[in-house]
């Protein structure tokens, strides 16, 4: 096994272009490594490729072109080790009504090949909360329920890679919570996570490393932390102590008011210094009852990304 639990080289997805439709290039010429025992963030507007690109890891839709490796499995060459390498919670709820949960893990492991002596079915229910629910039938369960045995099924193959496509989206703080304890549980035992979120504050606490995908290319790779030191914008949020009859002044500062009286100044941290804008606070004759400062979030970074492109 190498230090990345998936390889991609030159990935290509085009659909259409028969009878006259034209074509569309979902993906084009993807190149990115995801490190084995990392959580790794997907992220990307929607139509930008993401969904198309953990389809076609997870098997369900074939590649135009380009290579995949799944846990040193080509998936070429070796389709059913790299599909078993690798467990998908689908943001679809796709569940047979009438199995009982247990059934469905005891299904989903007969197709993986799993053996009866090796399932775990009832040790998977627990993880999610389900231990309950698992003779009931998955139609009486309610939505977070059914999300939790989403999870469930994808990992009842022992799979070294699971993909979550936006598991908490229009989940309760409840079930949120409980997905994420798992996660952080999984990912301590050495399973690679990719999450894709429209949560951003979800991204930026949860993943080790983010890829940003816009029009089916990757715009931006790497480690959560550089990702944000990328933008060196800074605020400092300035409130006076009693009027302002002129706003401060400085080049590279912009100066806008916030609601209360209090007014931001925002800089470049690598051409203006703090001290500049203090100084220019009190050329214009402010006294500073409050001060405090403001760095960008990973939604910062995210529209930088992807507003031009």
């Amino acid at each position: 096994m190498t230090a990345n639990a998936i390889e991609i080289r030159g990935l290509r997805k085009t659909y259409g272009g028969t009878r006259g439709s034209p074509e569309k290039e979902a993906l084009k010429g993807v190149d990115l490594d995801i490190p084995a025992g990392s959580v790794f963030g997907l992220l990307g507007p929607n139509g930008a490729g993401k969904s198309t690109l953990i389809n076609i890891l997870a098997g369900l839709v074939l590649k135009t072109a380009g290579r995949v490796n799944i846990w040193g499995f080509d998936q070429d060459v070796n389709p059913r080790q790299s599909r078993a390498a690798i467990g998908v919670m689908p943001q679809e709820l796709n569940l047979d009504p009438f199995f009982t949960p247990r059934a469905a893990l005891e299904v989903q492991a007969g197709l993986y090949g799993v053996p009866k002596s090796q399932r775990r079915s009832d040790e998977i229910l627990a993880l999610v909360g389900l231990e309950d629910k698992a003779g009931a039938y998955a139609r009486t369960l309610s939505g977070g329920m059914r999300r939790r045995l989403l999870l469930a099924k994808a990992l009842v193959h022992h799979p070294h890679v699971l993909v979550l496509d936006e598991p908490t989206a229009g989940v309760d703080i409840e079930l949120r919570q409980m997905l994420w304890e798992n996660v952080r549980r999984l990912n301590a035992e050495g399973m690679t996570i990719i999450l894709t979120t429209h949560y951003l504050e979800e991204a930026e606490q949860m993943c080790d490393q983010i890829a940003i995908i816009n029009h089916g290319e990757v715009v931006a790779r790497d480690s959560t932390e550089n990702l944000l030191a990328k933008l060196d914008t800074r605020s400092m949020i300035i409130v006076p102590d009693g009027e302002v009859a002129a706003l401060p002044r400085h080049d590279g500062i912009e100066v806008t008011r916030r609601d209360g009286g209090a007014l931001a100044l925002s800089y470049s941290a690598g051409k203006v210094g703090a001290e500049d804008v203090l100084e220019a606070v009190r050329s214009a004759g402010i006294r500073i009852r409050d001060v405090r400062t403001e760095q960008a979030d990973l939604e910062d970074v995210f529209l930088e990304l992807t507003r031009s492109r």
